[in-house]
């Protein structure tokens, strides 16, 4: 167990390998059919919301992030951690523009109330773009922890979450959360590097992981409230435990990231995530990313050379 110094910062910091040898900018691109139905979960309206809610947020939480690793990447003298802000800030512009396409397809499929809450979200996250970079940067980090802990989430319960779903919009949701566990050191990193403080990283755990969720919920509000379903108890019992669920899955990477020894590092990707990136790489050039199976009893990996190797089988379903 580390236990680094109170206040690292320039003088102080010093790069680790992280568990990924390469953060890989892929062709993040999938194909949203035009009569998509944004209750993609069948039986599932307020988890479909949800994720919906929360991808609403993307195209002005991404390109903030995009922006504050580039103003940090000026202070960093790292080589290795101004190359891993490059793939960060590109898998991170890759993936706002998928979500600008799904909200897009989401909003004129029965919810044009979705521009409103987006333009409340721009004003938000305008308004955090002129706080301190050592602000922004302990925000990142925290979002981050959080995206971290979605990945396990996402994985480890995906038959749960997302069975017999719209796979264009799972996969799309698992992918992006692999992505995210490949770059999960590098907020943190740019925050060490630059200031390095405690108690602003601390802070940024709340405030970066509740700005986001409250953005998503509010959006997620505002559907179930255009489906004429917001004032059923059927509705705030799916709710109470779609709520459980992502709090009891995703609050222990909270609550480590909140001690002053927290590494990304320390936190062991997923099996299933480990897999999927191997199996990215036999991919044809110019082939776009496969969709998961969404009807299979294990919603394996989509790379058949991975299915169909031993090592990967039931037992691994639940990593």
């Amino acid at each position: 167990m580390r236990f680094p110094p109170y206040r690292r910062g320039h003088d102080v910091y010093s790069y680790n390998p992280k568990a990924v040898e390469e953060i890989v900018i892929r062709d993040f691109n999938f194909d949203f059919p035009d009569d998509l139905d944004p209750v993609w979960i069948p039986g599932k309206r307020v988890r479909s919301h949800m994720f919906n809610g929360l991808s609403l947020t993307m195209p002005h939480l991404e390109p903030f992030l995009v922006k504050t690793g580039r103003e940090t990447a000026k202070h960093v003298e790292s080589e290795e951690l101004r190359d891993d802000i490059r793939a960060f800030c590109g898998q991170e512009s890759q993936h706002y523009k998928c979500h600008r396409r799904l909200n897009d397809m989401l909003t004129a499929n029965g919810y044009p109330e979705f521009e409103t809450v987006e333009a409340y979200m721009d004003r938000s996250w305008k308004k955090l773009a002129q706080a301190s970079l050592e602000k922004r940067l302990a925000y990142s980090a925290g979002f981050e922890t959080m995206s971290n802990g979605f990945t396990r989430w996402l994985i480890k319960k995906r038959l749960q979450l997302f069975k017999n779903s719209n796979p264009h919009i799972a996969s799309f949701w698992i992918v992006h959360m692999i992505e995210e566990t490949e770059h999960k050191t590098v907020a943190l990193d740019c925050y060490m590097a630059y200031s390095g403080r405690y108690l602003p990283r601390f802070l940024g755990v709340f405030h970066g992981s509740f700005h986001v969720v409250g953005h998503g919920l509010r959006a997620m509000m505002v559907a179930l409230k255009k489906d004429g379903v917001l004032h059923k108890p059927s509705t705030w019992l799916e709710l109470t435990r779609e709520m459980a669920s992502m709090i009891y899955h995703v609050g222990p990477f909270l609550l480590r990231a909140l001690l002053p020894w927290h590494d990304a590092r320390d936190e062991v990707d997923p099996t299933y995530m480990r897999q999927w990136v191997k199996g990215y790489e036999s991919l044809p050039a110019g082939q776009k990313i496969p969709l998961i199976d969404t009807a299979h009893p294990d919603m394996p990996v989509p790379f058949q050379a991975v299915a169909d190797a031993p090592s990967f089988g039931v037992a691994q379903a639940a990593e």
